[in-house]
């Protein structure tokens, strides 16, 4: 293959510089790579190889500048890695993720670019430049030292090892959890089984049992714990069987098991702490994140735990009331339980059945009239389907956007539906990143698993949907609003527990009065929801909050005791480990299993938030406290979005994330709007 014929070895001519999809084939991606390292390392070389002293202009410039099409690559592989990873695609990541973290290691490390830098740090105080080029070599210099850029020759010979095991350990984590979550979806023969579910979600499962070759209904099973469909199945024993079947995933003891490998994660990542000077991999990373400390997450998370447990229990005792008053032979609230009644306290309690509100929330709608609309409310930025452009999967599809004024901002792409080939969960990630130093304009993906419903049925959304397509195009504004001159700090390129704060800021529009009332109309009627039913709703906001606090909090812990072993500490039994984490904290209810066990926790062995699953509320101080912000300032006005995006999501990295939350909210955050939402009251 000619260099002419690998679509990915330059810049795409389509608008945006979309990757070219429809010309992109599975073998081009290897030789792209090999291709991109070698061009990056050169470009590293260059800069190490200038003679004169180090300048802003000499060395990181060509630095910001260096790796272009290594970027371009990774985007355009890591996009369809996890969103279309057919085995073919797999087999690519596998290979790759050694010489990934190679590569990555041989810049990072390289010892005469870090003296370079670490030169200009040193003279910052001598050199005119503006702050988001003082912050850049700040950044790096912390960033490269991180990583490890100041130990000796043998020591980073020790890291690059360590680093090159972990990167082919966390493929594999992920490759089982896929292959075991598909195995593990539950077949079901009937459709008396799955009693109330709808007609469109038996009409799902049913689809999805075709695509298999399988008769039936075939429930597959989301990332985490439990199921959307628990809240509604009248049939126990078919709840038991999807509970089961998820608290299983990759601990069977079969060729997907992850029990050793996550073992063996946590073991090298706590040498890799040990080699770099910190006690432990989450004493490693908090280090260089808001929270500054493992400590810092420990007693915020020790804080919240006791309240939350008391609330859940107290939930719990609710529950347990109505299973013995009104069934005919009352048994123990167990985890597959407890969504089920819950709904039916909802009912008693608020008058409202969530699985029957979902014909209001058509995807369509909530797409346009919801989710765009908001944001065009907010900020003046409009959305325009491009469908003469051609994404990764039929099914994802690409949208414009454009600035107020109508100037080019960039593209949005949304890949709704769940299949076999796609990690569960729900995720932003760039696809072309935004920098003014090398003229490009952000193209950003979101994610999600929805069922496919059956031919010419509508989509029909849960409320739990809804919050995470709005959650995720949080993620997918602050990718697009970043406007910064370095690629090193666009788009979402902020601290991990920073990260979580836009997304969870923009979930507020969801029951917002103008937002609602454009989205939420009934499929087939238009009618609106009901204004009753709205604020019952709202008034629901604290309901069930013991329980779902106290799931998050547990996974929290989780990954945090994972994280805090030294090196040489030896786990033989996950479980109990898991056991053991969960007991410390007081967070070891069997009903409320935590929302990821170990063997599934992607999150942490596969993904970027080792150690850093504390950022949902960690970011959620911030969120609860912006939201106060809007509300006594207007809520939905374009003053209001302008200044947010501007002082906020438009810095992108280029800014200390919590000095950019003083310029907006004109001081630090507070913690007692958190505790309100979370129904938490004084933790202190």
């Amino acid at each position: 293959m000619t260099d002419a014929a690998n679509p990915l070895l330059m810049p795409s001519a389509l608008p945006y510089e979309l990757p070219d999809y429809a010309a992109i084939r599975s073998e081009h991606y290897l030789p792209a790579f090999h291709a991109a390292f070698e061009e990056h390392l050169a470009e590293i070389q260059a800069i190490t190889r200038v003679r004169s002293m180090p300048t802003f202009e000499n060395t990181m410039v060509p630095l910001e500048q260096s790796g272009t099409m290594l970027e371009r690559v990774a985007h355009a592989f890591y996009t369809v890695s996890s969103a279309d990873a057919t085995a073919e695609i797999q087999a690519i990541d596998e290979e790759l993720a050694p010489l990934m973290a190679a590569h990555d290691d041989a810049v990072r490390l390289d010892a005469q670019l870090y003296w370079r830098v670490k030169t200009l740090r040193e003279q910052l105080a001598e050199l005119s430049l503006d702050s988001e080029s003082r912050y850049l070599v700040e950044r790096h210099y912390r960033e490269m030292t991180h990583a490890g850029a100041g130990l000796d020759e043998d020591a980073k010979a020790q890291l690059t090892e360590l680093n090159r095991k972990l990167s082919t350990l966390t493929t594999t984590f992920e490759r089982n959890l896929l292959a075991d979550t598909n195995d593990l979806a539950v077949l079901f023969d009937t459709a008396d089984e799955l009693e109330g579910l709808t007609a469109g979600e038996l009409s799902a499962a049913a689809g999805a049992a075709r695509e298999r070759g399988d008769d039936g209904f075939l429930i597959s099973l989301p990332l985490f714990t439990g199921h959307p469909y628990l809240a509604s199945l009248t049939n126990r024993e078919s709840r038991r069987r999807i509970m089961e079947a998820s608290l299983s995933r990759a601990s069977r003891g079969n060729t997907h098991d992850n029990r050793g490998v996550l073992g063996e994660i946590v073991t090298l990542r706590a040498e890799r702490a040990k080699l770099l000077g910190y006690a432990s991999h989450a004493a490693y990373v908090t280090a260089d994140e808001t929270a500054g400390s493992a400590e810092a997450v420990s007693d915020l998370l020790h804080r919240l735990a006791p309240a939350a447990a008391s609330n859940a229990q107290a939930e719990q005792a609710a529950l347990q009331a109505i299973i013995d008053q009104g069934e005919p032979e009352p048994f123990t609230l167990e985890a597959h339980d407890w969504a089920f009644y819950t709904e039916k306290v909802r009912a008693a309690k608020y008058d409202i059945d969530t699985a029957a509100l979902r014909p209001w929330f058509e995807a369509e709608r909530v797409l346009h009239d919801g989710v765009f609309f908001a944001a065009t409310q907010l900020y003046g930025v409009t959305f325009a389907e491009r469908d003469d452009l051609v994404a990764y999967h039929p099914d994802a599809r690409i949208f414009e956007a454009f600035n107020p004024g109508g100037s080019p901002l960039g593209l949005y792409v949304l890949d709704l539906y769940t299949r076999d080939t796609k990690r569960g969960g729900a995720w932003m990630n760039p696809i072309v990143s935004q920098s003014a130093l090398r003229g490009t304009a952000p193209v950003v993906v979101n994610n999600l698993n929805v069922a496919r419903p059956a031919d010419g049925q509508p989509t029909l959304l849960t409320l739990d949907e809804v919050t995470t397509l709005f959650h995720e195009f949080g993620h997918a504004l602050h990718g697009l609003f970043a406007t910064v001159n370095f690629p090193h700090f666009a788009g979402t390129n902020v601290f991990r527990d920073f990260v979580e704060f836009p997304s969870q800021v923009n979930e507020m529009w969801i029951l917002w009065p103008e937002v609602l009332d454009n989205y939420a109309r009934h499929f087939e009627t238009g009618e609106p929801l009901d204004a009753a039913i709205v604020e019952r709703l709202r008034a629901t906001e604290v309901f069930n909050q013991g329980h779902d606090t106290s799931e998050y909090l547990a996974a929290a812990w989780l990954d945090q005791a994972w994280h805090r072993l030294g090196a040489g500490e030896q786990i033989p039994d996950a479980s109990a480990f898991e056991a053991a984490a969960l007991a410390e904290i007081g967070l070891d209810n069997p009903a409320i299993p935590t929302r990821y066990s170990s063997t599934y926790f992607a999150h942490v062995f596969s993904g970027g938030y080792s150690a850093g699953y504390y950022s949902y509320i960690w970011s959620e101080v911030l969120d609860a406290d912006t939201v106060e912000w809007f509300r006594e300032n207007g809520g939905l006005t374009r003053e209001n979005g302008d200044r947010f995006r501007a002082r906020l999501l438009g810095v992108g990295g280029s800014k200390d994330p919590l000095e950019a939350y003083r310029d907006f909210r004109g001081r630090d955050a507070e913690i007692a709007p958190l505790l309100k939402r979370r129904g938490l009251g004084d933790v202190s």
